[in-house]
């Protein structure tokens, strides 16, 4: 699960659940007696079983479906059904049930009266969320990428250095000790090719999980992206961008649209 792929939308949803879940321990009724009488009024929990668990829980039971539909990096089935369609139907569903509840009710309690509201903007950020662009930004920033290393200094091993020089042998490829002068290391016999000058690699971050596919253009992915993970693109081949990954891997990233630059 990468908690970084969590939109805007679905930090709406997650709120208005928690609201949800704090308004069915509060007064169902409103009452103006002495607090004698009034400390008996029921909440959704002491009303009927049907009201706690099958309204408000019913609506914190979507918001959980559609958060885990998107953290989940394969899409799950619910009965045959997306898991996220299932969840906004559950909290359509809770908002049109406490509405009737709190138009037929004989003076609405603030546990009715704050879960109606807390439905409403539950079941809203459900549906606009995949529908307005706004709320389809990241909830969570993009972390932000390596320091480049200053000119002339040692560069640091590892992801996003192609090229690196091997352990024991110097920088450039020059001779070892004791060898020939003029004489070719054998690890130096394959030098990387520089960029060409049009291109310059930089890092990105993808917006959603994006498929790698291997430079022989093989349709089978070689790695996938994820959100919140800065990449080294390489190299361009058209619209699309040769990235490498954390392992050091290459492949080509098809679909660039919408992706950060670092």
């Amino acid at each position: 699960m990468n908690i970084r792929s969590l939109t805007r939308g679905d930090g709406v949803v997650i709120g208005a659940a928690v609201l949800l879940f704090i308004a069915s321990l509060l007064d169902v009724a409103s009452c103006d007696g002495p607090d004698s009488i009034c400390s008996s009024v029921p909440n959704a929990w002491g009303m009927t079983l049907g009201l706690g668990l099958g309204t408000y829980m019913a609506g914190v039971a979507g918001a959980a479906l559609i958060v885990a539909a998107r953290l989940l990096p394969q899409p799950r089935k619910v009965a045959g059904l997306d898991m996220g369609t299932v969840g906004v139907v559950l909290t359509v569903s809770t908002a049109w049930t406490l509405l009737w509840w709190t138009i037929d009710a004989n003076g609405a309690g603030v546990g009715l009266i704050l879960g109606l509201i807390a439905a409403l903007v539950l079941a809203g950020g459900a549906i606009a969320a995949p529908l307005v662009p706004a709320l389809g930004a990241a909830l969570l920033p993009a972390p932000k990428p390596p320091a480049p290393q200053p000119y002339g200094g040692q560069p640091q091993g590892g992801y996003g250095y192609p090229g690196a020089p091997q352990p024991g042998q110097p920088y450039g490829g020059q001779p070892q000790p004791g060898q020939p002068f003029g004489a070719q290391p054998q690890q130096a016999q394959a030098q990387p090719q520089p960029p060409s000058p049009e291109f310059s690699p930089f890092w990105f971050a993808v917006p959603v999980p994006r498929p790698l596919f291997a430079e022989d253009g093989s349709p089978t992915p070689i790695a996938e992206l994820a959100p919140g993970t800065w990449y080294l693109a390489v190299e361009q081949r058209g619209p699309a961008l040769v990235a490498q990954t954390q392992d050091g891997r290459r492949g080509v990233l098809q679909d660039t649209s919408g992706i950060q630059r670092g």
